[in-house]
């Protein structure tokens, strides 16, 4: 496709002949190109694809008739490359349940490091609302209401995004013995 656009000068003008370009209007040839952007090569020459958002709830987990006032923890799921995620639970009893992000477990290495401190609340500094420079906790949900018998989802943007080893410390402070399920939903 071609549209005309108006030449701000021309070679007479340049060379002072004349101070009005003549026929300033010019073809300029449009194209669009599609493409697509698959990934990059890193600098040890190993192909890194693009990450893209998980269609369906994965990371299965179930807890089996967890007493009042014990925790369970949530199978692990590694965040590179994902910016946000959701948390969905299912608690055969309704009640009170603190869901809090940890650290993995210590059997398995983070990036290259191990051991890790399993189970321990994941705390961070940056753009958490706090920009005194000061670690918090990233997810801390000390006192969330769930229903029984159908699935609470909750989004957490930003937060958690890029943790290799994360996982979720659920205590059960319904008032009686639950069966928690937890799915995971990674979002680039």
């Amino acid at each position: 496709m071609a549209r005309k656009s108006i030449a701000p000068w021309s070679e007479r003008v340049s060379e002072g002949l004349i101070d009005q370009p003549i026929n300033s209007q010019v073809i300029a040839e449009e194209m669009l190109r599609p493409t697509v952007d698959t990934g990059f090569i890193d600098l040890n020459g190993t192909w890194k694809g693009n990450r893209a958002s998980d269609t369906d709830f994965g990371f299965y987990h179930r807890g089996n008739a967890v007493p009042n006032g014990q925790t369970e923890l949530a199978s692990t799921c590694d965040m590179t490359g994902f910016n946000d995620i959701q948390i969905a639970i299912r608690p055969s009893n309704g009640g009170n349940f603190a869901i809090t992000a940890v650290m993995g477990p210590d059997s398995n290495k983070y990036a290259n490091l191990s051991p890790v401190n399993a189970a321990t609340t994941l705390r961070g500094a940056g753009d958490l609302g706090d920009y005194s420079g000061a670690t918090s906790n990233l997810f801390n949900d000390t006192a969330e209401s769930l229903t029984a018998d159908v699935w609470n989802i909750f989004a957490i943007k930003r937060l958690l995004g890029g943790q290799k080893l994360l996982q979720f410390k659920i205590v059960n402070n319904s008032g009686g013995d639950s069966d928690i399920e937890v799915y995971y939903l990674r979002l680039v």
